[in-house]
């Protein structure tokens, strides 16, 4: 049976904008599918209008947008588990993977695989970020949180709101780093001349970082940990390439590498308090095999002491 989701028009708008207003998550191109597909009910009865004036106060109910064949490859995505109990969920996200749906991809995301193998998470918020806490970026790796609960996901948006929970990045930048340790401190927010990156304006909202070098390559490269009190969009990638040092492999803020194929950067360890008992908990993602051979590669070329395990 297929499942709806109910909205109730605020105000007076066109069936499609309508939709979008009332469900964000879903793109215009998704909501213009789903009703051209009969996937729209309007007061109980099917709706392929777009265009189509809805006075406020009327009931909408809209499908989920997910087909047979894209659950099933949803199901078949392996997830690797780093913690679980009955409230939440954390994983170690693989690189190349988007967490949930955006206007430019509307494929198998992790948010679909993890729903269609933790099926209590599909009825939490709406039908693309249920259970979702915070993000990382398509081809960032790491640890990652969910909540698979109503009361675990409000105990954990608290957490992340308060900025009381523990965000650790490993990443390779490109150069020298001026200073062994330091904090940066700026205001992020959309680059006015390319929407598809973030930039330091003085208009945007406060962002924090902290890194410290954990080994140096010579003049080429050195691995950094990188702490981040504040989640701003592309927050490590836009910080490191500020001062001169993007991450090796961006080639958004930085540019390509022939030892790895996408940003050197991996959420290395998350910690909060457990919605089940109030504990602290920290949690640790293994470093990827694509992260260990360009750190490898640059210790041979560098004859660099190796200072982190794996």
């Amino acid at each position: 049976m297929t499942e709806y989701k109910d909205i109730i028009v605020k105000q007076s708008n066109r069936l499609d904008k309508a939709i979008v207003l009332s469900m964000p998550e879903l793109s215009r191109s998704q909501v213009q599918r789903i009703i051209d597909n009969g996937g729209v009910k309007i007061e109980g009865e099917i709706n392929t209008k777009a265009s189509s004036q809805i006075p406020a106060g009327t009931k909408i109910s809209v499908t989920e947008p997910r087909s047979p064949s894209s659950n099933l490859i949803a199901k078949k995505i392996h997830l690797d588990v780093i913690y679980e109990d009955e409230q939440i969920l954390v994983l170690d996200k693989p690189a190349g993977i988007l967490v949930h749906p955006n206007k430019e991809s509307e494929g198998t995301t992790l948010i679909n695989a993890v729903r269609a193998q933790y099926p209590e998470i599909s009825l939490l918020g709406n039908s693309n970020q249920g259970g979702i806490v915070h993000r990382l970026d398509r081809d960032t790796s790491g640890a990652i949180a969910f909540a698979k609960s109503a009361a675990a996901h409000h105990l954990l948006q608290e957490q992340w709101r308060k900025r009381t929970t523990f965000k650790s990045y490993l990443a390779v930048v490109s150069g020298i780093l001026q200073h062994r340790k330091a904090k940066i401190e700026t205001h992020l927010g959309p680059d006015p001349n390319d929407p598809r990156k973030q930039a330091v304006i003085e208009q945007g909202r406060m962002a924090k970082s902290e890194y410290q070098i954990i080994e140096e390559y010579g003049n080429q490269a050195a691995l950094v940990e990188v702490q981040i009190f504040t989640g701003r969009t592309h927050q490590i990638r836009v910080h490191m390439s500020a001062i001169g040092n993007p991450i090796i492999g961006d080639t958004l803020y930085g540019t390509a590498s022939i030892y790895i194929s996408r940003q050197a950067l991996h959420a290395y360890r998350l910690g909060f308090s457990l919605p089940s008992n109030g504990e602290w908990k920290e949690f640790m993602a293994q470093i990827p095999s694509d992260l260990i051979k360009l750190i490898e590669t640059y210790r041979k070329i560098h004859e660099t002491k190796p200072i982190l395990a794996f």
